[in-house]
């Protein structure tokens, strides 16, 4: 496929059929998930692969809030049928320790240095080369966040240890129609001239 075609055709998948996912396409995400760039190449990411029945009930049992102030309902009904889930983690400290070293010139490890938490960023940009790749292999995927008040459940349930924060999770699958509807189905794409200022805002 071509890659403006990936680009796009990507969209957040919400509900996906019973195939499963060949195991060689769940390495191909990751293999090209390690390709994302990563700041001083820290590579300070991790990925908890889960494709078993009991591992993705275990997620969502620990991930899935007593009560919400939205009916979330059909989102997770959806969001259940996927056969692969991919938690990216990040840790700041493998980053703050990485900028501490000799040939990045810090001394210290004082997080004021980072304008905005690159460990997440990097983690998400990771986390695009699995939806594209997903894509690519002629799936569907969707990028979804972890509720903060379920983390020390997530982490509990598997055994996270604390220098590791979820930055997201990656539901992938054989797209089938019928989930949520997302965002996009209410609001409009903006337009280039609306959000690119050239040489000055």
């Amino acid at each position: 496929m071509e890659f403006r075609d990936v680009v796009r055709r990507r969209r957040m998948v919400r509900r996906f059929g019973p195939d499963p996912v060949d195991p060689a396409v769940v390495d191909r995400l990751l293999a090209h998930a390690v390709r994302a760039p990563s700041a001083g190449f820290t590579q300070g990411w991790s990925f908890l692969v889960l494709t078993t029945d009991t591992e993705r009930e275990r997620f969502w049992r620990a991930t899935t809030p007593a009560d919400s102030a939205r009916d979330m309902s059909r989102w997770l009904a959806g969001m259940r049928t996927a056969p692969v889930l991919v938690v990216a983690l990040a840790s700041k400290a493998a980053y703050v320790g990485r900028y501490a070293e000799a040939d990045k010139g810090w001394t210290d490890r004082d997080e004021a240095r980072w304008p905005v938490p690159y460990w997440h960023v990097d983690a998400g940009m990771a986390s695009l080369l699995m939806l594209q790749t997903a894509v690519d292999e002629g799936l569907g995927a969707c990028f979804f966040g972890i509720d903060a008040g379920s983390l020390d459940r997530f982490r509990e349930a598997f055994g996270v240890p604390a220098e590791w924060a979820p930055t997201g999770v990656v539901a992938v699958g054989h797209p089938e129609t019928g989930g949520a509807k997302g965002s996009p189905s209410r609001r409009r794409r903006k337009p280039l001239d609306e959000v690119v200022h050239r040489g000055v805002w």
